[in-house]
């Protein structure tokens, strides 16, 4: 009796981690996948576009005239992106200066044409509607 609730016992808990992973790679191929998506904006210079995709909190964070003016200050100079990879992604519930909910801070290792080596950080994060959207974006 004791052997049958051991087996069921780990049956279960199986089933539980299988179900867990499962459900935390898709939450991270989902949040990478709109993360790359919105890149493709930001690459192809359609910022107001990259400003209309993201989250309410990033609209809410700055107005559309100033998000144009900042890319065109920050990735014009950079050129073409030549390269990217994604080098990791990290789930997070809260981050500093942002309110609490599901967010994944991602990194990609990428390369332009006037910088060979950089790092981009883009953070989607769930937004009301269940999407993950952009809620910040950042080069080093």
């Amino acid at each position: 009796m004791i052997r049958k609730v051991e087996c069921i016992v780990f049956i279960c808990l199986t089933f539980f981690v299988f179900t867990a992973v499962t459900w935390a790679s898709e939450r991270d191929v989902d949040a990478v996948s709109s993360a790359e998506k919105w890149l493709g904006m930001v690459d192809g210079g359609k910022y107001a576009e990259s400003w209309k995709a993201a989250a309410d909190y990033f609209r809410n964070s700055i107005k559309r005239d100033q998000w144009e003016q900042t890319l065109i200050a920050v990735r014009k100079p950079l050129g073409k992106c030549i390269k990217r990879k994604l080098k990791s992604n990290t789930y997070e519930t809260s981050l500093p200066g942002a309110p609490d909910g599901e967010y994944i801070v991602i990194l990609f290792e990428t390369s332009f044409e006037n910088k060979k080596s950089a790092v981009e950080t883009v953070t989607p994060m769930k937004d009301k509607d269940g999407k993950w959207r952009i809620s910040g974006y950042y080069i080093k």
